[in-house]
């Protein structure tokens, strides 16, 4: 079964200490090998032991590293190693153990998954981003029914039980994010289980609607988004599935001639890849105070910027991967100074009215938006980086 790392967590805290010296994640710009994961693995532990400021920020990174090269049991006896309050804990023991739970299913160990899931349900935690991964877990096991309860479940603990489900409740949550995401994989999950709606699959699509992108004025319905045979279809690649999508499309996208009805916008946020983020403070310092002084806090920040536009309601986000003779040749061409805030986003929005950006947020299981070929929820989309 693949793991479920998540693309949400946009709540939970970041591990890394402010201010730190060191930069644990290791993401080479090319795909890694099974060679690298294993020596980022190792290099991680040793420094988790020169370094306990950032300890847990580092074990974790050993532990996905140990599982994507497939050392499952190494991976689970870091996660424990964390768990461990002699050892010193970590400050969101109900998220690695959802962790400890995927990477049991990764491995095979299915009963020992349930027994450590029924012992995490036991405990009624409250962290909508926990009980969020280990629903998807099930789901990804392809147990519909039982990741409809988890889902269920995750939302009741995440809300309170007195607490009703509604469109305001949730947005009122601390965490509201992550219970959005439950309540919304709660509507996907019964919908392939062909459950019909119910009041909480109300305040999915209402979520939904408030929150996707109108695409030229038209938001599609969740029901839609979640069509099994459509899902199946387009993931497989069937032609008549490809067809249908592609002849649903207005118009004016497949060649018409009805005029646009709106203009399509977005809102663009510039991430600075790691050589040209090197170029970029060299030429201008003073960037450092709005980009972060080094890489790994940059790609940190990129993705709290995106979570927050998200959160107070921006459309359509995109990531524009800038570079230093592109911001030089725009502000050339503007009149302005690549030395300012202004020229900087009006450059954002040049790249994303000429399509040179990628959309935000990736799906699930596709490649993170700062080109480390990673999956999104293994990169910045992991709830400990958030």
């Amino acid at each position: 079964m693949s793991s479920k790392r998540r693309t949400g967590g946009k709540n939970s805290r970041s591990k890394r200490a402010p201010g730190s010296r060191h930069t644990p994640a290791l993401r080479p710009s090319s795909p890694p090998s099974p060679l690298d994961h294993a020596h980022a693995a190792r290099e991680c532990e040793k420094q988790a032991e020169r370094h306990p400021e950032d300890r847990e920020e580092l074990l974790l990174e050993a532990a996905d590293a140990w599982s994507d090269v497939g050392e499952y049991d190494r991976a689970v006896a870091v996660y424990e190693r964390l768990l461990d309050p002699a050892g010193g804990g970590c400050e969101e023991p109900d998220l690695v153990d959802a962790y400890r739970i995927g990477v049991l299913w990764d491995a095979g160990q299915d009963e020992a998954a349930r027994a450590a899931a029924t012992t995490f349900r036991r405990r009624h935690p409250g962290h909508a981003g926990a009980w969020n991964f280990v629903a998807e877990t099930f789901e990804a096991g392809n147990e519909t029914a039982a990741a409809a309860e988890w889902f269920t479940a995750g939302i009741t603990h995440a809300l309170g039980a007195g607490t009703a489900v509604t469109v305001g409740s949730v947005e009122a949550d601390p965490h509201h994010y992550d219970v959005e995401m439950l309540v919304i994989g709660r509507h996907r999950v019964r919908r392939l289980l062909g459950e019909p709606h119910d009041d909480w699959d109300e305040v999915a699509d209402a979520l939904h609607e408030r929150r996707a992108a109108p695409f030229l004025g038209r938001v599609t319905p969740l029901d839609e988004m979640h069509d099994p045979l459509r899902l199946m279809r387009m993931a497989e690649g069937v032609p008549e599935g490809l067809e249908a999508a592609i002849e649903a499309l207005p118009d004016e996208l497949r060649g018409g001639n009805r005029p646009p009805r709106m203009p399509l916008t977005s809102t663009g946020v510039l991430y600075w890849p790691p050589e040209e983020f090197t170029r970029f403070l060299a030429r201008w310092p003073r960037a450092a105070d709005d980009y972060g002084s080094d890489h790994a806090d940059h790609r940190r920040q990129v993705e709290r910027t995106l979570r927050k536009l998200s959160e107070e309601g921006a459309t359509r986000l995109t990531v524009g991967r800038a570079t230093v003779s592109g911001l030089e040749a725009h502000a050339k061409a503007a009149g302005g100074s690549p030395d300012t805030p202004g020229t900087r986003s009006a450059y954002a929005a040049e790249l994303a009215r000429r399509g040179q950006v990628v959309e935000w947020p990736p799906p699930r299981n596709g490649s993170c938006w700062c080109g480390s070929e990673r999956k999104y929820k293994k990169c910045c989309g992991n709830p400990v980086d958030g």
